[in-house]
């Protein structure tokens, strides 16, 4: 017997073109019931309407449109029962929603457009959902009798009645100083409903920029800020939308302890992040996202936090039976060991050292071979990005000398990303690839990898950060140059995102024989590209020193050390996991200095869980 399939349909309207494609959508549709198409326009409309009822999703529309603006998609019909939320007639649509419990940290883990920010606003009360009714929203008790005998019927009820306070830390923390004005400390004070606010300084490391105004405020010092803002106020509820961006490895770890403590407080907590190893060592159960971007997306039942995220890379619920990913993402715990030749140096450079007003920073000598990444790690404000700067000739060592000779060319993606100019991405990226755009080697090591097929008609000030990033990549490896500088590209990435980025990285370095440095914090990111790592040491904002470059597994382990933070392999993925600080293992590796795991224990992870 074949299960009935409720059809979704969703029209981009920013890729929509009538005038140019003279709506073959409409020309070639061939279903018609009752005199009526199932694809037409709409009184009072310029751009087509898709009637999912009449829709057979026989696919002639996807194929006819010229800009990929139409998608058509079968799903069983019990998921409709499910819906939760839907934005308009062929728009995007949320099955279920996560189930927060009072005590326990949930997190959410899922593609970028899936609906975690949805979710999360849901959660919040800013949006109310309307159970896929969205010409005739249903009011807050019919809401509260679809959700009856569930954790979320006695949630809703209290959200509606206003006796439960939210307090959502957003994603874009670059938007803060658009709509707050005044000191770190002026804030904070003015939050601080808890009397946290000394206490979050503290931990959070804000002391160095209490009296800063926010408006001067760097990412990683934004997020810190909004986190402790979160914290510092009275609430039921806390949903936090990625809190780990632009932060390093040990404030990262810090957020993550100021975030589980809100458990002993019984409160309801939900956390969005993309960091493996952070998802893993903050929530107590995760949920994962499947379904398409930007059409729907479905929420699986909570699962245990290892079972859940090996269950997302595995890219298949067996509780579901539902496979959503056709690749599964592994790591290789031993990663080959490469040796050089002498005629493989690409770049050597010496001692150098570079002196601001209240910085200083000093790099070892070093060396890359040809089809090599050397990944770059260490705190804020040690001087990782002055090395890109330095290497791609943006500022100069003290003596004046360039460490990069003038025959190699040298591509550099910033850390920060901001476009105020409209052109399509297209016209951008082919202005920089040239000739190679559009070649089949283009499409399948850049344009595929990064998923950019639906943004090429896209401009490039309507980008999300995300997207924004992706297109940032692209340039910067569309570029034909010997050598490639990329400072933090997984910033707003997902976690599929940012292993095909490490691949697309991989692959553009070891084809054209060319060489790669990469700024990066998310641990397990940097396992999945780096063959080696500089490890950046010192005082962040007053001095900073680079060490030599150095193996994988030694680089980690220094840098780790330094952290003061041990990892453990994970032994069905072989993912970087976080050890309980003072666990037994934890205790463990710290004595015998094996601080990035202990090798040849696969039952390692036993105790932590």
């Amino acid at each position: 017997m074949v299960n009935q399939v409720v059809r979704i349909a969703v029209l981009d309207k920013d890729r929509c073109r009538p005038k140019d494609c003279n709506l073959l959508c409409i020309k070639y549709c061939p279903i018609v019931r009752s005199g009526i198409n199932a694809i037409k326009i709409e009184e009072g409309q310029e751009k087509p309407t898709i009637f999912e009822k009449l829709c057979s999703g026989c696919g002639i529309c996807i194929r006819k449109c010229p800009f990929k603006a139409v998608t058509i998609v079968n799903l069983p019909s019990e998921l409709e029962e499910e819906c939760s939320h839907r934005f308009g007639k062929n728009m995007f649509k949320l099955y279920r929603l996560p189930i927060p419990h009072l005590g326990i940290v949930t997190g959410l883990i899922g593609k970028n457009g899936i609906g975690k920010s949805t979710a999360l606003k849901i959660l919040s009360g800013e949006i109310k959902p309307n159970l896929g009714n969205f010409e005739q929203p249903p009011d807050w008790p019919q809401i509260i009798k679809y959700y009856r005998g569930s954790i979320l019927q006695d949630y809703f009820d209290k959200l509606s009645m206003k006796e439960l306070k939210v307090v959502h830390k957003p994603q874009y923390v670059d938007m803060i100083p658009k709509v707050v004005k005044g000191t770190v400390e002026e804030l904070l004070k003015k939050t601080d409903e808890r009397g946290k606010s000394q206490e979050l300084i503290e931990k959070l490391q804000l002391e160095s920029i209490r009296t800063r105004n926010i408006k001067d405020l760097s990412g990683g010092e934004l997020q810190r800020l909004a986190v402790a803002t979160a914290f510092c106020r009275e609430a039921d509820v806390y949903l936090f939308d990625e809190p780990s961006s632009y932060l390093d490895v040990r404030q990262r770890i810090e957020v993550a302890k100021v975030i589980r403590s809100l458990k002993t407080d019984k409160k309801y907590v939900v956390v969005v992040e993309h960091d493996l190893a952070l998802l893993d060592y903050l929530s107590d159960q995760v949920c994962v996202l499947y379904g398409e971007p930007s059409v729907y997306g479905v929420i699986a039942k909570p699962q245990g936090v290892r079972i859940g995220i090996n269950t997302y890379l595995e890219g298949y619920l067996p509780n579901e039976n539902v496979r959503f990913r056709d690749l599964h993402i592994t790591f290789h715990i031993k990663p080959p060991i490469t040796t050089w030749n002498v005629s493989d140096v690409v770049l050597k450079w010496n001692r150098m050292a570079k002196t601001y007003q209240d910085f200083a920073l000093t790099v070892e000598p070093g060396e890359i071979h040809r089809g090599e990444v050397i990944g770059i790690l260490g705190p804020n404000g040690i001087g990782k990005t002055t090395f890109i700067k330095l290497l791609a000739g943006f500022e100069k060592p003290d003596g004046g000398q360039n460490p990069i000779s003038e025959e190699l060319s040298v591509s550099y993606k910033p850390q920060y990303i901001s476009v105020d100019y409209a052109d399509s991405v297209e016209s951008a990226l082919k202005s920089i690839a040239k000739d190679d755009f559009g070649s089949a080697h283009y499409e399948t090591t850049i344009i595929q990898p990064l998923s950019l097929e639906k943004l090429l008609d896209r401009q490039l000030k309507e980008l999300s950060g995300g997207e924004l990033q992706r297109v940032a990549i692209a340039a910067c490896l569309s570029k034909d140059s010997t050598i490639y500088l990329l400072d933090e590209p997984s910033a707003y990435l997902d976690v599929e995102e940012r292993l095909a980025m490490a691949r697309a990285i991989r692959r553009t370095v070891e084809d054209r024989g060319v060489v790669a440095f990469v700024v990066e914090h998310d641990v397990a990111t940097q396992d999945f590209i780096a063959d080696r790592i500089i490890v950046f040491d010192g005082k962040p904002g007053i001095m900073g020193y680079a060490h030599l470059p150095m193996g994988l597994r030694e680089g980690m382990n220094t840098f780790l050390k330094i952290m003061e933070i041990t990892f453990r392999r994970d032994p069905e993925t072989k993912r970087p996991r976080v050890n309980k600080e003072d666990s037994r293992l934890d205790k463990h590796q710290k004595e015998t200095g094996q601080y990035y795991y202990v090798a040849d224990t696969p039952t390692e992870t036993v105790e932590e869980e």
